[in-house]
């Protein structure tokens, strides 16, 4: 007879522990960037690395049957604190920019929202958040977004590296002179990834509404009975 697997058994699965490696990138890259600046390519080492790792623990979870609500749960917990924290970041390096701070503000509030409505709205059902069963009835652009992975792939990468590539745009402009490749390589990242950034956020809003929406309708279907 197998031996039970254990809560202890969990956290220590493969995809966990990425996951918690995960954390510690993004931590560390959070207070360089705040503390000390002067290593801002560190600190974007270690948050492209974070989020890289997204991709890993996923496999990781797949090849050793390794699946839990446990790593789901940090999975996303990390992935918008992650944002959350770049945002904050961007909010400082831009503070003599009033709109964008409100923008980055206000991006943050619709990450955070959006994804925890979606989470709960799925995980009531028993469903992963990203699953065929878990989205029925959702809006298009939500479905399309969990089930086509080359345009989730390309609406989550495009506004991470959105976000990097203002941070990185902000470091060079406070150093001064000497960065005119690195702005203009900047410039065509972001031609590429800030209209990903923007459709990311359109179903942000979609995702937001379909998730109370359904949430919404069970309560009406419970009232009902």
């Amino acid at each position: 007879m197998a031996d039970k697997t254990t809560a202890a058994d969990v956290l220590l699965y493969i995809p966990n522990l990425i996951g918690y490696l995960r954390v510690a990138l993004t931590l560390t890259s959070i207070v360089l960037m705040i503390c000390t600046p002067g290593y801002w390519i560190v600190a974007i080492a270690c948050y492209v690395a974070s989020f890289v790792g997204d991709l890993f623990d996923g496999m990781a979870a797949r090849k050793f049957d390794q699946c839990s609500s446990f790593g789901g749960l940090i999975d996303m917990v990390t992935d918008r604190c992650s944002t959350a924290g770049l945002l904050c970041v961007l909010s400082r390096e831009y503070s003599n920019e009033p709109m964008l701070v409100l923008l980055f503000t206000m991006l943050i509030i619709l990450d955070i929202s959006s994804h925890w409505c979606q989470m709960y709205s799925t995980t009531s059902l028993q469903k992963h958040h990203k699953s065929a069963d878990g989205n029925k009835g959702r809006f298009f652009l939500v479905r399309w977004y969990y089930l086509s992975y080359p345009f989730f792939g390309y609406c989550c990468v495009g506004a991470e590296f959105t976000y990097v590539a203002l941070y990185i745009l902000a470091r060079v402009n406070a150093a001064g002179t000497g960065y005119d490749t690195v702005k203009t390589v900047l410039g065509y990242v972001l031609m590429v990834t800030a209209p990903a950034c923007a459709v990311k956020q359109v179903v942000n809003v979609s995702q937001l509404s379909s998730s109370c929406y359904a949430v919404a309708e069970r309560d009406a279907l419970e009232k009902n009975k």
